[in-house]
């Protein structure tokens, strides 16, 4: 398995991964994959990866902004979807480990990620690479007319952004 650089010739396999993940129901309050304008605006241009088996797209990890604001431009939100054929294999860890390389390349100081209760396998990942559950977002918003939660979990670089305090 190899992870690389997103290039935009991927987005048809990254779209259909993404859209596999929100047929689970546990990955996204998003009902239908984004088209590419959507993504592309919504993606960080800097922190966009695929992980490949033998030549073929399984999986893709990419960063959002959480805020506009100056003060968060170092914080951002953490996407990781891999293929049904591909789950259990280890693309989401190498993805994810290579993500966190990429977001401190970039100045990037906090991660953070919303993830379903329901999603016991992101959240395990997500805590293997050092995140932490901030808490519980209790009926953050509503799926098919049902109040979903969210755990947050955060992970704050060691080499970025640190006080020289």
């Amino acid at each position: 398995m190899n992870i690389r650089i997103f290039n935009r010739d991927d987005f048809h396999a990254v779209k259909d991964i993404y859209q596999q993940g929100i047929d689970t129901g546990n990955a996204t309050f998003q009902k239908m994959a984004k088209s590419w304008e959507e993504w592309n605006n919504a993606m960080l241009s800097n922190c966009r990866l695929i992980a490949t088996d033998n030549n073929q797209i399984v999986g893709w990890a990419g960063l959002s902004a959480v805020s506009s604001r100056v003060v968060y431009s170092g914080v951002a939100e953490v996407s990781v979807y891999v293929s049904k054929s591909a789950q259990g294999k280890g693309a989401g860890q190498k993805l994810l480990s290579q993500l966190i390389l990429e977001s401190e390349n970039n100045n990037i100081w906090m991660l953070q990620a919303g993830i379903f209760p329901e999603n016991v396998a992101s959240i395990a990942l997500h805590k293997k690479s050092g995140f932490r559950e901030v808490g519980i977002r209790e009926k953050v918003g509503q799926m098919s007319g049902i109040w979903r939660d969210s755990v947050l979990l955060e992970r704050r670089s060691k080499i970025v952004g640190i006080s020289d305090d």
